[in-house]
């Protein structure tokens, strides 16, 4: 079976630091044999989400059909004032297209939650930010979710991380989310 992994994060700034963390979480995913898709950047400057209009853009279509076929997902969102970006929360409200599926929002899915931010108090506020809306969408946060201080953690422009250990730490989210997928898989082949 080979799982598909959404990654959705970064902000409207190509090439952002918590970009970056989500290429590395992605390449954890890849390394467990997923195949992964990534909206970030400018690919998540989508029109307000609102219900009551019908009509959406072809990311957004594209995004929300992935999303509907993925088996996991992995969301970074910069900190901003302690909680997660506009652009950020504006794509998952998106998910709501996924309302009346026969697998709504993001159940049955693992979702690896990553947060950066200029200091710990944001990185980690958001990152309990974005878990809460991983149970509201009906995912499962992966056990591991990672907070990262922008202040102490750079990643360059090949995409290395400064710190080994936050390295790894996105890596083990990715491929938890692919773990997680393929127990869920098998178990639903046993049922």
């Amino acid at each position: 079976m080979t799982v598909t992994v959404v990654g959705i994060g970064g902000s409207i700034r190509s090439d952002s630091q918590s970009e970056r963390a989500l290429r590395v979480a992605l390449e954890g995913a890849r390394e467990l044999g997923a195949q992964t898709i990534q909206y970030s950047g400018p690919e998540l400057v989508l029109p307000f989400y609102d219900p009551s209009v019908p009509e959406r853009t072809e990311v957004a279509l594209k995004m929300v059909e992935d999303l509907r076929r993925a088996d996991g997902v992995i969301l970074v969102s910069p900190g901003y004032h302690g909680t997660v970006s506009g652009l950020v929360k504006n794509a998952l409200d998106y998910i709501e297209d996924l309302r009346d599926d026969e697998r709504p929002y993001l159940d049955g899915r693992a979702v690896g939650t990553i947060t950066a931010a200029y200091g710990w108090q944001a990185a980690v506020n958001t990152l309990a930010a974005v878990r809460s809306i991983v149970h509201a969408l009906r995912g499962w946060p992966t056990p591991l979710g990672a907070a990262i201080n922008s202040a102490q953690v750079k990643f360059d422009g090949d995409g290395s991380c400064s710190d080994a250990d936050v390295d790894r730490n996105l890596r083990v989210i990715g491929r938890q989310v692919v773990e997680f997928a393929l127990r869920q898989a098998s178990h639903l082949d046993v049922s």
